[in-house]
């Protein structure tokens, strides 16, 4: 069980069959994040990647929050029939874009495609710390973010990331976010 913190649909309980193996992230932890990136995004005019996306609640917090463009990818098909059934229910369904796959080969089949202004992975607690960075190279070398973008990983609080795109982790209890700066092009223009 989660609810969506803020938005159209604040406080609204999404309960998930009691047979699914999931850890959605923390209200607590939610909140703070969503507050970090509604200081920094106007979310009716960006586009959200959600990967590892479990049971929607960082998809359904983007969509409820008005982001108009959340792409959740998802390898379990009755987690994506969950979050595209509960997006139909609270009339997302034009937000919110469930893919079905693998994280990592969607990322390479996908590449180059499109680039969001935030790239959100909850990966499973339990993956091995070198497909971190498979996956954060895996984003910033296939322009998943836009200049403005970022990519933010949850994990265990005590895991700690030696990447040039680093830029902080903040805590919450168990749980970290580190936040990670698109790959810098040699751009001559002048803004």
């Amino acid at each position: 069980m989660y609810r969506i913190i803020a938005g159209r649909w604040k406080a609204k309980k999404i309960a998930a069959p009691k047979n699914f193996d999931v850890r959605p992230t923390t209200d607590f932890a939610k909140e703070a994040l969503f507050s970090i990136l509604e200081n920094k995004y106007d979310m009716q005019s960006i586009a959200a990647l959600d990967l590892f996306a479990g049971i929607g609640s960082i998809s359904l917090e983007f969509a409820s929050r008005g982001c108009k463009d959340v792409t959740s990818v998802e390898m379990n098909p009755k987690h994506t029939s969950f979050i595209n059934s509960t997006a139909s229910e609270l009339d997302m369904s034009l937000q919110v874009n469930v893919q079905r796959g693998d994280v990592f080969d969607w990322l390479k089949k996908f590449r180059n495609r499109k680039s969001f202004e935030i790239v959100f992975s909850d990966a499973p607690f339990e993956m091995e710390e070198k497909k971190y960075y498979e996956l954060i190279s895996l984003v910033l070398n296939n322009k998943y973010l836009k200049q403005n973008g970022v990519l933010i990983i949850e994990h265990q609080s005590r895991m700690k990331f030696d990447h040039p795109n680093y830029v902080e982790t903040r805590k919450y209890g168990n749980i970290g976010f580190s936040f990670f700066n698109p790959n810098k092009e040699e751009d001559t223009t002048i803004e």
